[in-house]
Order: structure tokens, then C-alpha cells, then sequence
């Protein structure tokens, strides 16, 4: 029986768009089962410089809702690469713009022994579909809505 590849995407995923959804395709197409981390509240505004609108309980709901991944695990704030050691993933995917911890992501893998592909996936149509910019246009009509 061949062993099933197993693929790993981590990101924020605070608010769910087409660009997440094919971030989810295109990793679908590296192998057969998709492990999504979800960065911890604390990560995400040590990385960011601002928490997320969605509290990671909410992003993992909400991300579960969509099938796009068939585990969803919290990172860990201490050690990011924690999820990584446990499930020894085949691939890890990383999104176009992800850089944050990623330039010791090849030494990592070598310490640890793990012979895990690093691929970067293609961006899809980053100036509409990034949530920083979706994140912005919400604050924008919301500050107009309230005048």
C-alpha cells in the first residue's frame, strides 16, 4: 500500500477568500491529504503588529466549514515549527507572500531529518484577493458607515 503524502499549509486565515481557496487547490495537487496550521492569536501579532479580527477559535471554525483541509491543528507561539516535528509532513506548501520563519525553514528540516519538499505556490490575483487588503477595505467602509 503506498504511503499517502501528506502536505502542510500554515497561515492566519482570518478572513477566508478565492485566494485562500486556491492557495488549498494548488496544495491539493502536491498530494493527498492536507494538514492547515492556524497561527495562534499571539503569533499572528508578533508577526502582523496587529491581533487578528477573528479569534483563532473562530478562524479554525471557520476554516473547517470550507473542507478545503482535511486536519486543522493551532500553531504553537513558542515553537512555530512544532506541528512540523509531530506530523514529519512530505510537503509544505507556503503561500507566495509567506516569509516570516520560512529562511530557516531548509536548516530546520536538515536538523530534525526530515526530507520534506518546500514549495512556494502562485499567488492568485493578489491585488484583490490578500486579506491585508480585504482587512483594509472592511476598517475603510466601516469608518464611513459610522460617520
Amino acid at each position: 500500500m503506498n504511503k499517502k503524502i501528506l502536505v502542510m499549509v500554515f497561515g492566519t486565515f482570518d478572513y477566508l477568500h478565492a485566494g485562500h481557496e486556491n492557495l488549498f487547490r494548488q496544495a491539493r495537487e502536491l498530494g493527498d491529504e492536507i494538514i492547515a496550521v492556524v497561527a495562534k492569536d499571539k503569533t499572528v501579532k508578533a508577526i502582523k503588529g496587529h491581533s487578528p479580527d477573528h479569534s483563532e477559535k473562530e478562524r479554525i471554525e471557520n476554516l473547517k466549514a470550507t473542507g478545503w483541509a482535511d486536519q486543522i491543528v493551532l500553531g504553537h507561539h513558542k515553537d512555530r515549527t512544532k506541528a512540523i516535528k509531530e506530523f514529519k509532513p512530505d510537503v509544505i506548501a507556503l503561500g507566495y507572500d509567506q516569509f516570516a520563519f520560512t529562511y530557516r525553514l531548509e536548516k530546520l528540516l536538515m536538523d530534525i531529518h526530515l526530507n520534506t519538499k518546500i514549495v512556494r505556490l502562485k499567488p492568485y490575483r493578489p491585488d484583490i484577493y490578500k486579506s491585508s487588503i480585504l482587512r483594509e477595505k472592511l476598517i475603510e467602509e466601516s469608518a464611513r458607515v459610522n460617520v
